[in-house]
């Protein structure tokens, strides 16, 4: 079994940055892609940022130039930098895993970030 264990996240004012990470635990073989999502309230869940086992990232057009991803394949983490942060950022962000062999995915328990204006 595995479990993604979430840290960070917070309350900080439009501009700021905050960092979330992710550490998965348990029988961790292989997790083919890594990544962020999150849920604003009354709103569908969005996909953020992604990292796969080989450090490829991709990101919503929305955080572009702003959100860094970065994994650590040997400890089974992922990280999301946010830098300028704007309020439209505010959401539950959750952290998700993909298994390499099962394509059994997995998800932390969901960190919130707000960012007032």
């Amino acid at each position: 079994q595995v479990q993604l264990v979430e840290s960070g996240g917070g309350f900080v004012e439009a501009g700021g940055s905050l960092r979330l990470s992710c550490a998965a635990i348990g029988r961790v073989f292989r997790l083919r892609e890594m990544g962020w999502y999150r849920q604003a309230p009354g709103e569908q869940r969005e996909l953020v940022a992604t990292v796969t086992s080989r450090g490829s990232a991709n990101y919503v057009d929305s955080v572009k130039g702003r959100f860094t991803i970065a994994r650590d394949n040997a400890k089974n983490t992922v990280a999301l930098h946010m830098n300028n942060l704007k309020p439209g950022d505010t959401a539950v962000y959750y952290c998700f895993a993909i298994d390499e062999y099962t394509d059994d995915d997995y998800w932390g328990q969901g960190t919130q970030v707000t960012v007032s204006s």
